[in-house]
């Protein structure tokens, strides 16, 4: 029944998969194939000098036991990051062996392309991180005000949503390898790319 005033809703539309109008396919941008270089991790994750842990005072009053905290507290943070970084520059290295050589041969990944591999690479690297620290420490931690979300959760959500934009860039799941074409050339006896 139609409502004076109020327009009424449209009908339900199909959407159409593929190309049902026969138009033209524009091809993409070609660029040459090249080899990729992989960064030195080591950069990107730089080692971090942990100090001497900090000694607690003998009798000391509230004052010198609050600042002896946040001495603790500051050198646990950076132990944590030297932690982060050589955990994460093995993790990175051990993607772009995994990922690179084959994206190469299967999608003609180039050196234009090279900032993403990267990327896809720190932002799996930081991920597996945070999902460490969080089996160590909990999905619940303490706040000020009492329990709560701990916020490496969060971070894991922010690189997981990253790495799924990565993922379907670069062709990494069955879905996205679909739309990937595999480079033109090469050698016309070679059927597969994984002979």
């Amino acid at each position: 029944m139609a409502v004076p005033g109020r327009k009424p809703k449209p009908a339900l539309q199909v959407v159409r998969e593929g190309n049902p109008g026969h138009r033209p396919v524009r091809e993409g941008v070609k660029v040459p194939p090249s080899e990729l270089v992989e960064p030195d991790w080591a950069e990107l994750f730089p080692d971090v000098h942990v100090p001497e842990k900090p000694i607690a005072p003998a009798g000391a009053d509230d004052d010198e036991l609050k600042a002896y905290r946040r001495e603790v507290e500051g050198w646990r943070r950076i132990r944590l990051a030297s932690e982060a970084a050589d955990f994460s520059r093995a993790v990175a290295a051990r993607e772009w062996a995994r990922v690179v050589p084959l994206l190469q041969m299967a999608a003609g990944l180039s050196a234009v392309d090279r900032s993403t591999a990267v990327d896809y690479c720190l932002c799996v690297a930081r991920l597996e991180w945070c999902e460490r620290r969080l089996s160590v420490e909990g999905l619940i931690s303490m706040g000020q005000r009492g329990p709560c979300r701990n916020p490496l959760t969060t971070i894991a959500t922010q690189y997981r949503t990253q790495l799924k934009a990565y993922i379907g860039e670069l062709g990494l799941s069955p879905s996205s390898r679909g739309r990937i074409a595999p480079p033109e050339g090469g050698d016309p006896d070679d059927d597969s790319v994984f002979d």
